[in-house]
């Protein structure tokens, strides 16, 4: 059985299973949904408790399948903690967590908990874990998306007694804190907790009102940004978004061929699939010929009718001479500086895909 990380709040105090599956890459939330497993089941005589990191081939997992097997020597309960850091358990961990799946049904003294990262489509398609899911409660833990990252933070504060502004300076103070902790949900957690500490509320009936200037000289710039996100503010035609996650990427040392692989990769797709439709193929068999699926097909399906192949022709010949400059060499009219150049050739991507509503916003990125 599947449910959402709100529906498991909502679930627990109701019925607490004898097996949940935690898997994603969002480690607060992890931890979170764990830790609120592990208290209900303490509450409900779960005191003794097994943990088993799964690390390295040699694993063994006859001491695992022991535990989930046997009695609790020190009480009546207990609750087994299975970490898998990699996401593969191997052969033999294979057999081993179906044998778990299935001990698990109707064995109200033994509460194992499975924890994993992020899965690809191969290992969700795999018989251990198609036995968990069907035995168990499996909570995917994603990370928060930037639309909903403002309104994800006002919920947080609101738990701390905490709450902005009306209107539009309090919109303006949230959106300033999801652009400071972008892609670092926990250090999010952090700075709420630090407002918490340095703004108390001394009647929970009546919320602290915090004002931009106090978030703003609280708040540290801890957001983190990854090359893909890039792609989607880019082809999302967020101009400034954009500008922020370029000097962000380059503080954090990622490699600029990869960026500028992310980059011409997308026009490279944009082009293929503007041929393809040009040649009589329907859009959504273009893309999908072209493997441009999830957030991306969206983006695609907006931008394609808005931009023509002289622009494509035009942004695929910067993108080949941004190629040379990031290797090392000069061209005329660029930038001799990597990221400077990165910087333009995203924003004539990002201009070029912007809405005409969002065009101010997205302004090229000259440097």
């Amino acid at each position: 059985m599947q449910l959402s990380l709100q529906r498991l709040s909502e679930q627990l105090p109701q019925e607490l299973r004898s097996l949940y599956i935690l898997h994603g890459d969002e480690a607060l939330l992890l931890q979170e949904a764990a830790d609120a497993i592990r208290a209900t089941a303490r509450q409900q005589g779960f005191l003794e408790r097994h943990v088993f990191i799964v690390a390295g081939a040699h694993f063994d997992w006859g001491e695992v399948e022991s535990a989930t097997s046997a009695m609790s020597l020190f009480a009546d309960k207990q609750l087994i903690d299975i970490r898998i850091p990699s996401g593969k358990p191997g052969k033999d961990g294979s057999v081993a967590l179906q044998q778990i799946a299935e001990r698990a049904q109707g064995d109200d003294a033994t509460l194992t908990l499975v924890l994993l990262p992020k899965l690809d489509s191969l290992s969700t398609k795999s018989a251990w874990f198609g036995a968990l899911e069907s035995f168990g409660v499996t909570i995917r833990l994603d990370p928060v998306d930037r639309r909903n990252l403002p309104a994800w933070i006002a919920q947080r504060l609101q738990q701390h007694s905490l709450q902005v502004a009306p209107g539009e300076e309090g919109q303006r103070t949230l959106h300033f804190f999801a652009e400071r902790v972008e892609g670092n949900l926990l250090a999010a957690h952090q700075e709420i907790q630090k407002l918490a500490l340095l703004y108390p509320t001394l009647n929970p009936r009546q919320p602290t009102v915090l004002s931009f200037d106090q978030v703003e000289n609280a708040v540290l710039n801890v957001a983190r940004y990854d090359v893909f996100k890039l792609s989607e503010a880019v082809l999302a035609g967020q101009g400034l978004r954009v500008a922020r996650m370029l000097d962000g990427l380059q503080a954090e040392g990622e490699s600029e061929v990869l960026v500028h692989w992310a980059l011409a990769e997308d026009i490279r797709s944009l082009k293929r699939v503007k041929d393809a439709m040009a040649a009589g193929r329907p859009l959504p068999m273009a893309l999908r010929e072209n493997r441009v699926w999830g957030a991306k097909e969206k983006l695609f399906e907006r931008v394609l009718p808005q931009i023509d192949e002289p622009t494509l022709a035009k942004l695929l010949q910067s993108a080949h001479k941004v190629d040379g400059i990031v290797k090392g060499l000069k061209q005329p009219d660029w930038p001799s500086d990597g990221w400077q150049s990165l910087h333009r050739l995203a924003g004539m991507l990002c201009t070029s895909c912007a809405a005409p509503q969002a065009g101010r916003s997205a302004r090229p990125l000259q440097r």
